[in-house]
């Protein structure tokens, strides 16, 4: 009630934004179209003390990791307010381009954080489709429009240069790393190769700021009666009817198999 009596001061309170899941382009988990009212609102919704970011994310789309990142150092510097990022199970690749979005970031002892590196995966079915009876036709206007087609073979020059947009957006990432942690960085040289670091060695490798809770951490720094308001993405309302199952068991597969591969 305080918050609404003129000249009496009210107590703080810190916005948490839920950042959970794959990050994706398509709709179905983490995107900037879906964050961005959440992220706006936190923002933008009185005077929080803080931003706070929980994040359980095993990585997914540059573009959007970058936009959706981007988003929240915006608001941050508009309204001058500190963001910091709790790591829950994981923060790796593009999750942890978010966390690289706060100002600190703290983590469980057993969280992972780090891989930063970038991976592109796919299928071959060149066989496949010829011993089933299937003759592969493609006809194109400009050399490159079939690269990379799993139906047909291979071609060297193809992964050269699929391998060459990788390494360009491996060298964004690692500037966009950079520029958030600067000196905290240690010297280490695999940092960058897409290793992963657990809880303290994380900490010792300067990639997070400490280990800590969401709860304790902001009391700490904005006293025990530092209050919460809680924004999470929402899902469609179709989605929520169950009229997107088979899309939604789709995406629930690929989000399993990108947090299989830190193990969790």
């Amino acid at each position: 009630m305080k918050r609404f009596i003129p000249f009496m001061k009210s107590e703080p309170y810190v916005a948490v934004i839920r950042l959970q899941g794959a990050i994706v382009n398509s709709g179905r988990g983490l995107d900037n179209p879906g964050l961005a009212p959440v992220i706006e609102k936190a923002f933008g919704k009185g005077k929080p003390a803080a931003v706070a970011l929980e994040i359980n994310c095993p990585g997914g789309s540059p573009v959007q990791s970058s936009l959706i990142a981007s988003r929240i150092r915006r608001l941050a510097d508009e309204k001058k307010i500190p963001v910091f990022a709790f790591v829950e199970d994981v923060a790796a690749s593009g999750g942890y381009w978010l966390a690289c979005a706060a100002d600190e970031i703290f983590v469980d002892p057993c969280s992972i954080t780090g891989s930063i590196g970038v991976i592109s995966a796919g299928f071959g079915a060149t066989d496949a489709i010829g011993k089933i009876g299937i003759e592969r036709r493609v006809y194109t206007a400009g050399k490159s429009k079939s690269m990379m087609d799993p139906f047909k073979p291979e071609k060297p020059a193809d992964v050269k240069k699929l391998k060459g947009w990788l390494e360009d957006l491996h060298a964004t990432f690692i500037d966009y790393v950079k520029s958030r942690r600067g000196t905290k960085l240690s010297d280490n040289p695999d940092l960058f190769t897409g290793e992963v670091y657990i809880g303290q060695k994380g900490v010792d490798e300067g990639l997070v700021d400490g280990i800590g809770h969401l709860v304790p951490v902001m009391k700490e720094r904005f006293g025990d009666k530092v209050t919460f308001k809680r924004y999470d993405q929402k899902k469609p309302l179709f989605a929520r009817f169950g009229a997107r199952i088979v899309d939604d068991a789709v995406a629930g597969i690929e989000e399993r198999a990108a947090f299989a591969r830190f193990g969790l």
